[in-house]
């Protein structure tokens, strides 16, 4: 069995009760499906900071070019220094964990679209981050985060468990040993699946592979996971998918029949128009790529990105 991957959760995503009003905020597509192949760092910053549970709430505020976080019915209360200087001290459990999910609407943990208000606590905009997650993400911007309440959406769910195992394949295989040979083995392997995430990512990266002499190897290898991981950082469309499997297929030109040829390409566009999930085409071309036996082709991860037990693609989401 595969030892599992290491990932950050907001503690309260487990169920534990850390909440400002002593409840949790228990995610069960957490609990009960990423666990199975997941190993969770659970951290509350609130609560290691010494706020008490229940608490006082804190929410952001705007202080003209700055964001506070402060008590919502105590304004002098001011954690924000504390939870930055928190999410400094733990760097070092961070650093090895190929993933993070947090909570949603946290003026702590929030990442995406948190509220922020004036001093007299009206609503300013929503576009402030957690405290704690902004240091997080600014230590690590290479780290895949997602937000917990954005995981019931298919393609957000799928694009951040993408990256995370795709992360965690480059931290085992590059990153640990950096070598030329290493880093095009890599590539080799991601290539389709780059393509269909974002083919301008897809034409940066090749120049930078062009020359593995230009420059000591782990700078190169820094210069590439960086476009690797912002291109699959966008979200795979149809359109991309469907780019993928159209230049798969052109290896079976000789493999395959007349028939067999026509039954492929309408798979791909009844996936192409949204009638089909992706899994469809995906399983017939896998039969027939079986039969040209070539292990360049047969190592591509666009096959299988992450387990197919997941289920990530037999959704007909978009």
């Amino acid at each position: 069995m595969k030892s599992k991957i290491p990932v950050g959760v907001s503690q309260c995503l487990l169920g534990e009760r850390v909440r400002f009003d002593g409840g949790h905020k228990r995610s069960r597509y957490v609990t009960d499906h990423l666990s199975e192949y997941f190993e969770f760092l659970s951290l509350c910053p609130e609560v290691a900071i010494g706020l008490g549970t229940p608490r006082q709430p804190v929410r952001l505020v705007a202080d003209g070019a700055n964001t506070q976080v402060r008590g919502t019915r105590d304004a002098s209360l001011d954690v924000t220094a504390p939870l930055a200087d928190y999410a400094k001290q733990v760097v070092p459990q961070i650093e090895p964990l190929c993933g993070y999910i947090f909570m949603q609407k946290s003026p702590s943990c929030g990442v995406f679209s948190v509220k922020r208000y004036n001093n007299d606590g009206q609503l300013v905009d929503n576009d402030g981050r957690g405290a704690f997650a902004a240091v997080i993400t600014q230590q690590f911007p290479l780290l895949p985060v997602e937000e917990a309440g954005r995981l019931n959406d298919a393609r957000l769910r799928e694009n951040f468990i993408t990256r995370v195992y795709a992360y965690h394949d480059w931290r085992t295989n590059v990153e640990s040993e950096p070598s030329a040979k290493r880093l095009l083995d890599f590539y080799s392997r991601y290539k389709y699946q780059v393509m269909a995430h974002d083919l301008e990512s897809y034409r940066k990266i090749g120049p930078v592979l062009a020359n593995l002499k230009a420059a000591p190897i782990e700078d190169i290898c820094q210069r590439f996971i960086a476009l690797f991981m912002a291109a699959l950082s966008h979200k795979v469309t149809r359109k991309g998918n469907t780019n993928a499997l159209m230049h798969l297929r052109g290896y079976l030109k000789s493999s395959t029949t007349a028939d067999e040829k026509a039954e492929i390409g309408e798979l791909i566009e009844h996936y192409r128009v949204g009638m089909v999930p992706l899994v469809v085409p995906l399983t017939l071309l896998k039969h027939h790529l079986r039969k040209v036996d070539d292990p360049y082709l047969q190592q591509q991860t666009f096959w299988s990105p992450h387990p197919a037990a997941m289920g990530l693609r037999n959704t007909n989401e978009e």
